[in-house]
């Protein structure tokens, strides 16, 4: 099962930029998506973007994502 999550870019430098998810940073290439600006989501999936996120399906996903963890730690 492959999982990739939604992530906030907060950073780039060439090809590559910082990216954050629940707080945490990560490094994640751009190689496979165009036109990513800081602010931007994308999908960040084994240290790659692979797909540019409208904010609020990022924020959903996120939200959902929350859900479901607040379900499981009851």
């Amino acid at each position: 099962m492959c999982l990739s999550l939604p992530a906030r870019v907060i950073a780039i430098e060439g090809d590559m930029a910082e990216v954050s998810v629940g707080g945490a940073v990560f490094k994640a290439g751009l190689q496979m998506v165009d036109d990513v600006t800081v602010g931007d989501y994308v999908l960040l999936h084994a240290g790659f973007a692979i797909e540019k996120l409208k904010e609020e399906d990022a924020l959903e996903t996120l939200r959902l994502l929350q859900e479901m963890d607040d379900a499981i730690s009851k």
